[in-house]
């Protein structure tokens, strides 16, 4: 948990009654907040999901799908209730905890306001712990909810910019949270030369002669167990033949998809995370002797791929079904949209 979220939780903590010795910050670490929501306020956003890395670009390039989860925020004169609908739904903790609400309370500090007490509302389409951005929708949508809410007084809301560095911070990089933010294709990087980690990231104009499909399997994984698999350290032959793939994968995504293929080659990453997903490794190597431009999506299972042709071939389509994975024909999806009220997704 990033500082401004842990010193935000244990405020809310405190003030809510959820007070907890092993939630301490010190008081030069508080931000001051300036002012007080009134009960009553409703605001709304809209997030994607993402797809991170596309192979080569590790950590570091991101799209954006036309999946998404709609979160809702009331401000109330107490207390902490927290409704979740969809995925997620009876697994995901309903208190403090839950990832929504530290991103709505940080938001708030953020921006300099708080409020007494939070409905927050939660209706998820994206899949968890499939590699495709739950965690990063969760955090983006709270931050941007916090927006609808201050918009409806004197504060200011939060840029693309500060939406884009405090969602990065929960996951220490902005690949995923880029790319809820800002929509379509990006590229983002992380300053590390002060004395916290600044994270940027500019979109990308995505071909449009490029077609996005998904692939997600029953199983589930965790980013943090696949992550574990990586070396600590690789080879400069490696490094060179990754660094020349992300550089040709923007040129891919932007001016030349009949690069696709090559694009999309790999080999930091995928191949080591493997032995923890066989299926979808396997499914994997069909979809790439098939010539289609396919990749894990972030840390898996699901894959993502990126192709020219209006359609997958049929051998691709039957051994996925066949093999428990779901396909969608998909496009790239908007940046985060937020609303002083209640939006629902069109």
């Amino acid at each position: 948990m990033c500082r401004h979220c842990l010193s935000t939780l244990c405020s809310w903590s405190r003030s809510w009654g959820w007070a907890s010795e092993s939630l301490s910050v010190t008081q030069s670490e508080s931000l001051l907040v300036t002012q007080m929501l009134p009960a009553g306020l409703v605001a709304s956003a809209v997030v994607s999901a993402s797809s991170a890395n596309l192979g080569p670009g590790f950590d570091s390039i991101g799209l954006a799908l036309s999946l998404c989860d709609e979160i809702v925020v009331e401000t109330t004169d107490s207390g902490l209730v927290v409704e979740v609908e969809g995925e997620g739904a009876g697994q995901v903790p309903l208190g403090p905890e839950h990832l929504v609400v530290r991103a709505v309370e940080c938001g708030l500090q953020a921006v300099g306001v708080r409020a007494a007490g939070l409905v927050v509302r939660s209706r998820n389409d994206i899949p968890h712990s499939c590699g495709l951005g739950s965690s990063a929708a969760a955090v983006v949508g709270g931050l941007a909810a916090v927006n609808g809410l201050v918009a409806q007084t004197d504060s200011i809301p939060l840029t693309d910019a500060q939406l884009i560095q405090l969602s990065s911070e929960f996951e220490g990089h902005p690949d995923n949270a880029a790319a809820a933010v800002l929509g379509g294709a990006v590229v983002s990087w992380i300053d590390r030369t002060g004395a916290e980690p600044k994270y940027s990231a500019v979109p990308l104009r995505l071909h449009p002669d490029i077609h996005l499909y998904c692939a997600i399997p029953e199983e589930r994984s965790l980013t943090a167990e696949t992550r574990v698999l990586l070396p600590a350290q690789v080879s400069h032959d490696d490094a060179r033949f990754n660094v020349s793939r992300a550089a040709l994968l923007v040129v891919a995504l932007t001016e030349r998809p009949d690069l696709l293929m090559a694009a999309t080659e790999d080999v930091l990453h995928q191949a080591q995370r493997g032995p923890a997903m066989p299926a979808s490794a396997e499914y994997l190597r069909l979809l790439r002797c098939n010539n289609v431009g396919a990749t894990l999506s972030g840390a898996g299972p699901s894959l993502i791929a990126l192709s020219t042709e209006a359609e997958l071939p049929l051998e691709v389509l039957e051994y996925g079904t066949t093999n428990g994975f779901t396909i969608t024909e998909m496009t790239a999806g908007e940046g985060v949209r937020w609303n002083p009220g209640v939006t629902v997704p069109g």
